[in-house]
């Protein structure tokens, strides 16, 4: 009778083993197999121009889901004139996060015209809450965090882009 305990208890354990590494398993970040690289990414130029101001920027494009979806996680240093335009299908109200964004960003959301009309400045690294306006954009630029102070960016300035229509 000892016997058919014991074999009882190592399938229970053997099952609550298994449905254990399961869970962690899909809680675990990805493998950096799974990490795009940047350089894989198209690649431009935009100009913001404001009052006066004109400032340009060497950016990534994160134009399929997957590339949108990675966006600038796991990334750990970002130059002052580079960034990487995230372009809609059409204009949508859109929000982002910072999961497993190690560095602040300022994310600057951009209407079709290429207007920008909102800029949320040195969001929290890796922190899940949504950021974003309830105005419909065609794309979002992330800078790094505190750039758009720097340069004087905000709310109204334009973005020359194609994505924008010619100027």
């Amino acid at each position: 009778m000892n016997i058919g305990q014991n074999s009882g208890k190592q399938r229970f354990c053997g099952l609550w083993l298994a449905l254990l590494a399961a869970a962690l398993s899909l809680l675990a970040s990805p493998s950096r197999a799974q990490v795009l690289d940047l350089a894989s990414y198209p690649q431009g130029a935009l100009e913001i121009v404001g009052k006066g101001t004109r400032h340009k920027f060497e950016i990534w494009i994160a134009d399929t889901p997957d590339r949108q979806r990675q966006g600038l996680m796991y990334v750990r240093d970002l130059p002052a004139n580079q960034g990487m335009l995230f372009v809609n299908e059409s204009s949508r109200i859109s929000s982002f996060w910072m999961k497993n964004t190690y560095i602040p960003l300022d994310m600057l959301f951009i209407d079709a015209g290429g207007k920008i009309v909102a800029v949320f400045a040195n969001t929290t690294p890796l922190s899940l809450e949504l950021v974003g306006p309830p105005t419909p954009v065609l794309a979002v630029l992330e800078l790094r965090g505190g750039e758009s102070a720097r340069r004087g960016i905000r709310k109204g300035d334009r973005v020359s882009h194609p994505v924008f229509g010619p100027r």
